[in-house]
């Protein structure tokens, strides 16, 4: 718990790191000053692109006592404005899978291998970074919690899949190995109500460990306050539920 009197420091810069087939892909990075040891979480940035809010919510894990590491998904599209890119990045159909998962894997690879690190790695995302946070947890062996933000087309029908999206996640529930914690808005369009509890009754099929929760008055992308889509009694809640979360299922050293 905050105290007054107690130091508070911290470090927030861009890295690179392997990802998929080794390429070197650049992240953004910030931590709490000091030894730890700190519980990691990777931060899967959005269809909107690697951009401001997103580098502001990984230095907020940062001052809740996480390491927690951002890698650029469109790393590989070019560089320029965050619009840009994100442009483009539609404009190829999003970036595959398979790509995104090993490119995820690499950022829990590289918090593993800090010192400071307590053993305990989760993932999180909002939107299509919901996505890929459910994806990766059922699909890269070694993370201790993931956390999905209304990530849409996590169930999808065999119309909707694409080239870079050759799967449903919801296909990979049977793999799925940590706690996974899901929050959405009921107003939602994707994913609906109706997709969430699909995805619900599978986790519960396949005896999964999961928690979510459902806003009345929310719709897509509820915590951005920069959007019209801020709501904030839900985001307000949505963040406490999110940490206390994290807090029960990485805070405490591996092995304890």
């Amino acid at each position: 718990m905050y105290q007054t009197d107690m130091y508070e420091g911290m470090l927030a810069e861009t890295v690179t790191l392997p990802g998929a087939n080794g390429d070197l892909i650049n992240a953004y990075f910030a931590r709490p000053l000091g030894p730890g040891p700190f519980p990691a979480m990777v931060v899967v940035h959005h269809l909107p692109g690697w951009d401001e809010w997103y580098r502001e919510a990984t230095r907020k894990f940062a001052h809740h006592g996480y390491a927690a590491l951002s890698p650029n998904l469109y790393h590989r599209s070019g560089h320029g404005s965050v619009e840009d890119v994100a442009a483009a990045v539609r404009g190829q159909g999003g970036v595959p899978d398979d790509q995104v998962v090993a490119d995820l894997a690499g950022a829990q690879r590289y918090l593993r291998s800090l010192p400071y690190v307590n053993g305990k790695v989760g993932i999180w995302g909002t939107c299509s970074g919901g996505r890929h946070a459910f994806l990766t947890a059922c699909r890269a062996p070694g993370f201790d919690a993931a956390v999905d933000c209304w990530g849409g087309r996590v169930v999808m029908t065999k119309e909707e899949l694409t080239p870079t999206q050759p799967v449903s996640p919801a296909d990979y529930v049977a793999d799925l190995a940590c706690p996974l914690l899901g929050l959405f808005g009921e107003d939602d369009r994707g994913p609906t109500p109706a997709q969430v509890s699909q995805l619900e009754d599978a986790l519960k099929v396949h005896g999964k460990q999961y928690e979510f929760h459902m806003y009345p008055g929310a719709g897509h992308g509820f915590f951005y306050y920069h959007l019209p889509a801020y709501r904030q009694p839900q985001a307000v809640d949505g963040w406490n539920k999110l940490f206390a979360f994290l807090d029960k299922h990485l805070a405490a050293p591996a092995g304890r």
